[in-house]
């Protein structure tokens, strides 16, 4: 009988130490379940966030100021919270999900695409830009191409990329013959060869082809407006970049995006990433994470 008396004494204070550590994680949480993190944020006037030191989305300046399209973003959007100041913490990219994680910092601001392998991983607010392949050709664009589709339909049509760039494994997939491919050592040089006519387009990525041809400054040169994304493997290349949470911090999230969302009905969401070299073609639409994340 006392046996039993102590045995049932032991459990009732195991299940008591249990709910009370358990009731401790739920404070301590990384996350802080019910918007702790917002809350405690608000509460101390600033916050920490993680980023990848990587021009525009998130890097630091030669005087040291924290800035790029993810950061001056999330600027806004934090100080609409009651946030004022902003900290940073530069790790690899490959550490920001671990290090966001473990509390290293409260917030992704890195401009990290929306994967779905990610999504298992982190919360991820609405995404503030979509990026994806671009070209320029002549003025008039005088060969009407409009896709790689359309570079490898016309048998006249070279198009130069940087070597080792990933745009070419996609002109290939898309059918463009590989003598057909000029490969160049960077981007100067590409512009060089189109502004020579030794081809008829260039392709990168468009902020990058936007700061090479805002570089360039040549009014026979221009953008192909209407281009149409390359499915490779019958996917889209194009990607979405947002800001990164804790699982748990589902209020900070929703916060978040209500802030996002007015900035991109009002124009604003534009005007910043215009700053760093994107345009209208690089706004994210009504996308949204959930759709992403599936």
């Amino acid at each position: 009988m006392r046996k039993a008396l102590m045995s049932l004494t032991s459990l009732f204070f195991i299940l008591t130490i249990a709910a009370c550590g358990q009731a401790g994680s739920s404070t301590n949480a990384a996350g802080k379940e019910g918007g702790g993190t917002l809350a405690e944020a608000r509460e101390r006037g600033s916050i920490t966030v993680g980023f990848a030191n990587e021009n525009p989305y998130a890097y630091k300046t030669a005087d040291g100021k924290l800035t790029g399209e993810a950061v001056e973003i999330a600027r806004v959007v934090l100080k609409r919270l009651g946030i004022n100041e902003m900290k940073g913490e530069m790790t690899e990219f490959g550490s920001l999900v671990a290090g966001l994680q473990s509390s290293r910092f409260d917030l992704v601001t890195a401009g990290m695409f929306i994967q779905p392998d990610r999504c298992r991983a982190v919360l991820f607010a609405d995404p503030e830009y979509s990026i994806g392949e671009a070209i320029a050709v002549a003025k008039g664009n005088p060969g009407q191409l409009n896709s790689y589709k359309d570079i490898a339909d016309n048998s006249e049509a070279k198009v130069a990329v940087m070597t080792g760039a990933v745009e070419i494994d996609y002109l290939e997939k898309s059918g463009v013959p590989e003598d057909r491919i000029v490969q160049v050592p960077d981007q100067a040089s590409a512009i060089s060869a189109l502004q020579a006519g030794r081809v008829m387009a260039i392709t990168m990525t468009g902020p990058a082809l936007q700061a090479m041809l805002d570089s360039a400054s040549d009014g026979n040169l221009e953008r192909v407006e209407d281009f149409e994304q390359p499915m490779i493997d019958g996917k889209s290349v194009k990607g979405y970049g947002a800001t990164a949470f804790r699982q748990a911090d589902t209020e900070f999230q929703q916060a978040y995006n209500a802030e996002l969302k007015k900035m991109k009905e009002s124009g604003e969401l534009l005007k910043i990433l215009q700053q760093f070299g994107f345009t209208e073609q690089e706004l994210p639409g009504n996308v949204t994470a959930d759709e992403l994340c599936k």
